[in-house]
C-alpha cells in the first residue's frame, strides 16, 4: 500500500517520520532557505580553499576570518581551525580543495551532537497529554512555530491541542486561534486571566479529552525582563503541579537573524527554564546561519557539556516548511 510518510535514519539511528513525497522538496527548501549564509560562506570559505594550492598558515588565518564573519563564533571557530590543523598534520593534506572536504567533514562532526529528534511518548494514558512548553523574545516566530509544530505532530496521528499562554500581547491570543482552525485543532484561551491559569486550564481539558499533544504558547520576553522571566518560571511551577513530569518538553524558538545574540538567549532561558530543546527560525531570511554551529559547543562557557539540542529548523513561512535538524542536511546545505 502507497503510504503518504516515510522514516528517515537519523546520526544516532533514531527514526522520524515524515512526509515522503515531500522530501526532495524540502531538502531544495533547505537550500534555498539557506542561501544567504551559503552566499558568505562560499565568497568568504568556499573560495578560501581554491584559491590556495597548498595548505600553509595563510590558509589557516583567513579561514579564521572567514568564519567569524559567518557568525560561527570564536569558540566553534577556534576548534574547528584545530579539527583541521590535527586532520592537515596526521593524514598529510597538502591541497586546499582537499583541505575543504575534510573541513565539511569536520562541521558535521561538530554539529551531530545536536541532532537529536523530539521523542513524544503518548502511547500509555498516563503520559497523556505530552506538555510542550514554549519560550522566546518577541518576534522570533514562536506563534507561527506552533502552528508548524501542530500539523507536525498531526503528520505523525497525534491529537494536538493548543493552550494560547501568551496573555500580554494583545493579537497573540487571536493568531494563535487562527492557526487552530488552519490545523483543525481545539486552542484554549481565556479574554482575561494570568498565562499560568490558561495553560491549568488546557491540561485539565486535555486530559478529559484523550489529547496526545498540548502546544502551550507563552509570552515574548526578553532576558534582561526580570518580572516576566519570573512568571515563566510560575507557568513552568504550576505545569509541574498538575503532572510531576511536566513539562515533558521546554523549547526555546531562536530567530537565526540573531547571530551570536542566541547564545545570549539560550542561556538565560535555559537558567530560568531547564531547556530541553531548541528552534531554529527564519534560516531563509539571514545569512548569519553559521549561529547553529556555536549552538554545538553549548552557550555556557562554564558548562561545555550543556549542549542543548536542536530539535527543529524553520527555513520558510510554508506550514510543512519546519521538520527535525539534520547535521549532514545542513552542511550539504550550505556549500
Amino acid at each position: 500500500m502507497f503510504s503518504l510518510f516515510g522514516t528517515k535514519k537519523l546520526a544516532d539511528d533514531t527514526k522520524v517520520l515524515i512526509p515522503a513525497e515531500s522530501e526532495a522538496g524540502w531538502l531544495s527548501r533547505l537550500k534555498s532557505g539557506l542561501a544567504k549564509t551559503r552566499a558568505v560562506l562560499n565568497t568568504d570559505v568556499g573560495d578560501l580553499f581554491s584559491r590556495h594550492a597548498t595548505v600553509d598558515e595563510a590558509l589557516f588565518e583567513e579561514l579564521e576570518t572567514a568564519l567569524i564573519t559567518a557568525d560561527v563564533g570564536i569558540r566553534a571557530t577556534t576548534k574547528l581551525i584545530a579539527d583541521l590543523r590535527r586532520a592537515a598534520k596526521e593524514k598529510k593534506i597538502a591541497d586546499g580543495a582537499m583541505l575543504q572536504a575534510e573541513f565539511k567533514s569536520a562541521l558535521v562532526s561538530l554539529m551531530t551532537p545536536l541532532e537529536q529528534p523530539l521523542n513524544v511518548q503518548t502511547n500509555s494514558p498516563a503520559t497523556k497529554p505530552f506538555i510542550i512548553l514554549i519560550a522566546g523574545v518577541n518576534g522570533a516566530g514562536k506563534t507561527t512555530t506552533i502552528g508548524k509544530l501542530a500539523k507536525y505532530f498531526q503528520s505523525q496521528g497525534l491529537s494536538v491541542m493548543l493552550a494560547a499562554g501568551d496573555t500580554f500581547r494583545a493579537a497573540a491570543r487571536e493568531q494563535l486561534m487562527t492557526w487552530g482552525e488552519r490545523n483543525n485543532v481545539t486552542v484554549i484561551a481565556q479574554e482575561q486571566g494570568d498565562s499560568a491559569a490558561v495553560i491549568f486550564d488546557a491540561v485539565q481539558s486535555a486530559k478529559a479529552r484523550g489529547i496526545d499533544v498540548i502546544l502551550a504558547d507563552t509570552a515574548g520576553r526578553l532576558p534582561t525582563q526580570l518580572h516576566l522571566m519570573e512568571e515563566i518560571k510560575k507557568v513552568k511551577r504550576v505545569i509541574g503541579k498538575i503532572d510531576a513530569s511536566a513539562p515533558h518538553e521546554t523549547l526555546l524558538v531562536l530567530d537565526a537573524n540573531t547571530g551570536q545574540n542566541a547564545l545570549t538567549q539560550v542561556k538565560a532561558f535555559d537558567d530560568a527554564l531547564q531547556l530541553t530543546g531548541l528552534v531554529v527560525t527564519k534560516l531563509d531570511g539571514t545569512a548569519k546561519g553559521g549561529m547553529i554551529v556555536a549552538l554545538a559547543l553549548g552557550a555556557n562557557a562554564e558548562r561545555p557539556d550543556r549542549i542543548i539540542p536542536v530539535r527543529f529548523i524553520g527555513v520558510g513561512e510554508a506550514i510543512d516548511d519546519l521538520r527535525p535538524f539534520n547535521a549532514a542536511e545542513f552542511v550539504d546545505a550550505l556549500f
